[in-house]
């Protein structure tokens, strides 16, 4: 099955948003085995939403729509497709009751324009909306099949993956079983890891592996086809172990985690708590830790201490160290460090101190970074980044490299004992 993607919003042509949609729906669409040879956005005109229609007619088996599906007068996808493919527009009670239920939750007045959230094409099989009010859909008309999500992220993944998934795969002739898995990497640059894994990329037929590279962090999708699911998971077994015997010490985690929830995993596993004094990250990294479920028992707390007023009021960091090293030091790191896990009493001090950008400090170049890490009965450890993103890049590296240390001195605390 070949398949493209339309999304459909002139906020999208504008650059007001992105369009992570699409990403997504890829990515999804590979695992399942759809071919996805082209990606389409459009702006909210019926002239020129139904010519791209006709031009994905001409290339693609399934047609997959996002956005436009709203309340408001610009919002004519299923107008459209209904005109085009000669079909009616029904209301579907059942959107109906849960957009009246919504309202009447929220004690708010329902106009009349909500209504339209409720219609969807005569014939579709209906996709429920769990997480916001228009519903989705799912039609077959002569050789396509039309499937029409809403545009808002938090509505349109929860609904593909729970229902729209499922539709998809009931229509095709799957002779074969798709398993993918994700390798997540940190600490090694996209170009270094395409080298370390170049002669199996190469080589590579079935299994696939494809590298993908964003915001710091390098990951591998291991793709393998087979009539047997456990065949396929079989040959992708012996895929990673290959790649884990060349590049494992960089690998972190499987598919959608993330370097601040394996850290969490360890300090759980570990029983230990942690402070945190964050100097450039403001917060960042406590922002990140407060995300995940459970970890009150965890982190017991943090000091924003942006200037160096803050870090000798609230973090007791000694005059004479600011002095004589700067805020931007790995003296300051490891006392600040030390200092917030003594202060909170707890089993562990993280700290962050250094030049985000785009100007210079203390004389250091931009991205210049201390991270230090304080654990108990140990001596202070430091670490010196020079990153050399933007800004915010910066901070956000920052924060990762953080857990990526501190996994690496929690898994070193573990093997002593």
């Amino acid at each position: 099955m070949n398949a493209e993607i339309i999304a459909v919003g002139s906020e999208l042509l504008l650059g007001q948003i992105v369009n992570t949609n699409a990403k997504f729906l890829s990515i999804s669409l590979a695992e399942m085995g759809v071919n996805v040879f082209h990606h389409t956005v459009v702006g909210d005109n019926p002239q020129r939403l139904k010519k791209s229609i006709e031009i994905a007619e001409q290339r693609a088996d399934l047609i997959i729509f996002t956005g436009g599906l709203g309340p408001t007068k610009d919002d004519l996808t299923k107008e459209t497709i209904a005109n085009h493919l000669g079909r009616r527009l029904v209301t579907d009670e059942a959107a109906l009751n849960s957009i009246e239920a919504y309202f009447l939750k929220v004690n708010r007045q329902m106009t009349e324009n909500n209504k339209k959230q409720a219609l969807v094409l005569e014939g579709a099989t209906v996709l429920p909306n769990e997480f916001g009010m228009a519903p989705g859909m799912f039609i077959h008309n002569q050789n396509h099949y039309y499937m029409l999500l809403p545009g808002p992220p938090f509505e349109m993944e929860p609904m593909f993956t729970k229902y729209g998934r499922r539709a998809i795969l009931a229509k095709m002739d799957k002779r074969e079983h798709i398993e993918s898995r994700v390798l997540r990497f940190f600490g090694i640059g996209e170009a270094q890891l395409e080298t370390e894994i170049e002669s199996i990329i190469e080589g590579q037929s079935n299994p696939t592996v494809a590298p993908y590279a964003s915001d710091g962090e390098c990951t591998l999708r291991i793709t393998a086809k087979h009539q047997s699911s456990e065949e396929a998971l079989r040959m992708i077994d012996e895929t990673e172990r290959i790649i884990q015997e060349r590049v494992g010490e960089f690998c972190y985690g499987y598919n959608e985690t993330t370097l601040m929830m394996e850290t969490v995993k360890k300090l759980k596993r570990s029983g230990l708590t942690i402070a945190c004094a964050e100097s450039l990250t403001a917060g960042m990294f406590a922002a990140e830790m407060a995300s995940i479920s459970g970890v009150s028992n965890i982190l017991k707390g943090g000091v924003v201490c942006y200037s160096s007023e803050a870090k000798e009021k609230l973090v007791k960091v000694k005059k004479e160290t600011l002095d004589k090293y700067g805020a931007v030091s790995k003296e300051c790191a490891a006392e600040l460090a030390e200092n917030i896990r003594t202060i909170l009493d707890t089993d562990i001090g993280i700290s962050f101190t250094g030049v985000a950008g785009p100007d210079s400090l203390e004389g250091k170049e931009a991205g210049t970074i201390w991270i230090g890490i304080a654990v108990k009965n140990q001596p202070v450890k430091t670490f010196l980044l020079s990153l050399a993103s933007n800004r915010n890049s910066n901070r956000l590296r920052t924060v990762k490299y953080g857990c990526h240390y501190l996994m690496r001195e929690l898994e070193s605390t573990s093997n002593k004992s």
